[in-house]
């Protein structure tokens, strides 16, 4: 499952917006977090950490695996993207240069899956993990949906 079509349910828990949900331990999942807080410049973007009450909910209702949350969500215009079509989903909702990272899309399904859950299942030990989850900063809370 790497892209779903608008789901009236997802999109009333997230108000209709542009959102992205991500793993509140993982490091590299906070690095994306905050490299979409810098250039996401017309705040577009609302957030979601996966093991809040909403991010269990909609992974609960997508049918993902919250146990390891290894398949981040990204969700653009009502439209679902999971695993790499998420991060090109968000590089091209940014806009600018950022959009060109979205050539991803052009790699055949099963390689894009193989080398996203490459990432996935060894994100913990290449990138580390937090002991807890990240608590947004008042700066940022205006931001999150959780």
């Amino acid at each position: 499952m790497a892209h779903l079509s608008p789901d009236p349910h997802v999109s009333a828990l997230t108000n209709g917006a542009d959102v992205v949900i991500f793993d509140g331990v993982c490091v590299l999942c906070s690095g994306f977090l905050r490299f979409m807080l810098k250039h996401d410049r017309r705040r577009q973007f609302q957030f979601v950490i996966a093991q809040s009450d909403l991010g269990e909910a909609i992974y609960d209702h997508l049918g993902l695996k919250s146990a390891d949350y290894d398949t981040n969500v990204v969700i653009v215009d009502g439209h679902i993207y999971t695993k790499l079509d998420a991060f090109a989903a968000a590089m091209k909702a940014l806009g600018g240069i950022w959009s060109v990272a979205g050539v991803v899309r052009i790699l055949p399904r099963a390689t894009a899956d193989w080398l996203y859950d490459r990432i996935a299942q060894n994100r913990y030990a290449v990138f580390g993990k937090t002991d807890a989850c990240l608590v947004p900063t008042p700066d940022i809370q205006g931001r999150f949906l959780d």
